[in-house]
């Protein structure tokens, strides 16, 4: 019994090093919304991407627009169609998850190397827990982390309803035509991240 035991506890390690589920929230996290979630969904599978990367990555289908009203660090909301043209690199997180904390610096850096007509960051921020729905919460987690980028406040669960998430945090990246071409969850993955940002970004623009 107790070798059972074990072997069951190693993926669940697997799991928590790489980030945070939402899957059997604490009793004192947000309560699930009572909307149903959006019928366009993207797939829960985790593309890899050899080590050598081309520009013929795999189509994921086209990225579920971002509808949320309330932003940081943006004047007005940030949609995909208003970026269409670009690479799209969309961040899904919350400020308290550690693995989260971990991963923005190395989105701010790739947003400070790469934003202009052909790239740009946004990030969707869904609480886990009640304190982190509190926008004076989340916009001063912004300013002690470092992000200049837009984040969408996602606390009806709009978009990571839409997008099928269950981790903070999750990185896609999205072509120039809007459809996802890369998914990673969790922490690291950070050179080859950063290769297919830069595969995209030498693919041809949309007709």
């Amino acid at each position: 019994m107790k070798r059972v035991a074990i072997l069951w506890f190693l993926p669940a390690l697997a799991v928590l090093a790489a980030g945070c589920t939402a899957v059997n929230e604490p009793e004192t996290a947000v309560s699930p919304p009572t909307h149903a979630p959006s019928a366009e969904t993207v797939p829960e599978e985790v593309t890899a991407v050899p080590p050598t990367v081309r520009a013929d990555l795999p189509d994921l289908g086209p990225a579920p627009e971002i509808r949320n009203e309330v932003w940081v660090n943006a004047e007005a909301p940030v949609t995909l169609a208003s970026v269409r043209g670009k690479v799209v690199l969309l961040e899904f997180w919350t400020f308290g998850c550690i693995n989260c904390q971990r991963v923005i610096p190395y989105v701010q850096d790739w947003y400070e190397t790469y934003a202009g007509d052909d790239f740009t960051v946004i990030s969707v921020h869904y609480p886990e827990f009640a304190h982190e729905r509190d926008y004076e919460n989340v916009v001063a987690a912004t300013e002690r982390l470092g992000v200049a980028y837009p984040v969408a406040i996602d606390n009806d669960r709009l978009t990571w309803g839409a997008y099928n998430q269950r981790y903070w945090p999750t990185t896609y990246l999205i072509d120039k035509a809007g459809n996802i071409r890369y998914k990673h969850i969790g922490e690291g993955a950070y050179q080859e991240t950063e290769a297919v940002i830069q595969a995209l970004m030498a693919e041809p623009d949309p007709a």
